[in-house]
């Protein structure tokens, strides 16, 4: 049941399957931002302990570096 001009309504096969869909998308965006902050995260770590031992950056690291 869905709520419509302030009616419920039956939802059909196509709504319950479009929610599913919506919801599985979702979590997959959530997901692929979860790990894209995980991989900044470890790619800063990286910069810091290169940087703490006077080894050079990859270019990706040295991205990360905000002055």
């Amino acid at each position: 049941m869905k709520l419509i001009n302030n009616e419920l309504v039956e939802e059909t096969a196509e709504d319950i399957a479009q929610a599913e869909k919506d919801i599985t998308t979702f979590i997959a965006n959530e997901e692929a931002k979860a790990e894209a902050r995980a991989n900044q995260d470890a790619l800063k770590a990286s910069a810091k302990a290169k940087l703490i031992a006077g080894e050079a950056l990859t270019e990706a690291e040295a991205d990360t570096i905000v002055l």
